[in-house]
C-alpha cells in the first residue's frame, strides 16, 4: 500500500507503469480533496480494508511535512511492514530541517543525490532482523558487481553531510522554499495544499489555462528548470499534466538567498503570465542568466 502517483507518490510506490505495480497487488492512499494533505484517519480506514503486508510511505511531490510516528501506528495495527522512500527529503532529514523516518520504520531507502546533493546512487538503512533479506535480494538478486568510484562519492556525500555548514543548507533549503511559495502566492499563482514546508512546491496551472509539458518546455529556454506533475485529483494526462514541481536545494547550493527567490518567483510568474511574449521570454533570460553569473556553481560544497 502506497501513495498514488497522482497524488504525490512516487512511480515506484505502486504505479502499474513500473515494476512494482506489475510483481504485486497493489492499493493506494492519497490526499484529502479539500486540503490536499494525508488524512491519517483515511489511511488508517484503507489499511484495515486491505490489510497489507507493506506500508509503503514517502512521495515525489508531497509539499508538506509527513507524520512517521502516525504511520507507524497505522503500519503495526495492521501487522505490516513500515517501509520509507526518503529520496527526495533525505539531505533536509540529515541537516535536521525535516523529521527523520529512521526511528519509526522497519526500512529506510534513499538515492544520494536529491536533497543529500551527493553523486548518483542509492542505500537501503533496515532493522537488524531484514538485514539478511536485503542483502541477497540485492546481490546475487539484482546488482552485478559494485561501482567502486559510485561508492567512494557516497562516502564524500555522507561527510559533507556531517558537516555543521550541512545544517545551515538544509534550514536554507527549506526557508528559500517558503519565501518562493509566498512570492508565487503573492503573484496569484495557486500552490497546491497552499504552501510547503519543505523543499518543494506545485503549482496548479489549471486557472491559468495551461498545462505542464508547456510550461516546463518554454521554462527550459530561458534557464528555469521545472518538472511538469500531476496535481492531486488532476483529469490531464499524466504525459501533459495540470501542474509543475519546483523547489529550490541547487538555488540554495549555489548560495542563493530570500531576495533571490522573490526574484526567481517574479520570473516564474512573468513566465506563466506571458508564455508567448518573446519580449517577456527575453527579459526572463537575462534575469536568470544575471542570477547564475552573480551565483555560480562552488567548486566545493565544504
Amino acid at each position: 500500500m502506497g501513495m498514488d502517483l497522482d497524488q504525490g507518490g512516487h512511480l515506484t510506490h505502486g504505479s502499474p507503469a513500473n515494476f512494482s505495480g506489475k510483481l504485486y497487488e497493489i492499493h493506494s492512499y492519497g490526499v484529502d480533496r479539500e486540503t490536499e494533505l494525508i488524512d491519517y484517519d483515511v489511511v488508517q480506514k484503507r489499511a484495515e480494508e486491505v490489510r497489507p503486508k507493506m506500508l509503503m510511505v514517502g512521495y515525489s511531490a508531497y509539499p508538506r511535512v509527513i507524520d512517521f510516528k502516525r504511520m507507524r501506528e497505522i503500519a503495526d495495527s495492521v501487522g505490516a511492514t513500515m517501509v520509507t522512500d526518503m529520496a527526495h527529503f533525505a539531505g533536509l532529514a540529515a541537516g535536521g530541517a525535516y523529521p527523520s523516518p529512521v526511528p519509526h520504520s522497519a526500512i529506510v531507502t534513499t538515492t544520494t543525490q536529491k536533497t543529500l546533493r551527493g553523486a548518483w546512487g542509492g542505500m537501503i538503512l533496515c532493522r537488524e532482523e531484514h538485514a539478511k533479506a536485503i542483502d541477497s535480494a540485492v546481490f546475487p538478486g539484482t546488482q552485478g558487481g559494485p561501482l567502486m568510484h559510485a561508492i567512494a562519492a557516497k562516502a564524500v556525500c555522507f561527510g559533507e553531510a556531517l558537516k555543521p555548514s550541512f545544517r545551515e543548507y538544509a534550514a536554507q533549503v527549506v526557508a528559500n522554499a517558503k519565501v518562493l511559495a509566498a512570492r508565487l502566492q503573492e503573484r496569484g499563482l495557486r500552490l497546491v495544499s497552499g504552501g510547503t514546508d519543505n523543499h518543494l512546491m506545485l503549482i496548479d496551472l489549471r486557472p491559468k489555462g495551461l498545462k505542464g509539458r508547456q510550461v516546463q518546455d518554454i521554462a527550459d529556454t530561458v534557464g528555469i528548470t521545472v518538472n511538469r506533475n500531476s496535481i492531486p485529483f488532476d483529469e490531464a494526462s499524466k504525459f501533459n499534466p495540470s501542474g509543475v514541481r519546483l523547489g529550490t536545494p541547487s538555488v540554495t547550493t549555489r548560495g542563493m538567498g530570500p531576495d533571490e527567490m522573490r526574484e526567481i518567483g517574479d520570473c516564474v510568474a512573468d513566465l506563466i503570465e506571458g508564455l508567448e511574449d518573446r519580449a517577456n521570454l527575453d527579459r526572463i533570460r537575462e534575469r536568470t542568466l544575471d542570477l547564475a553569473r552573480r551565483f555560480p556553481l562552488p567548486y566545493s560544497l565544504s
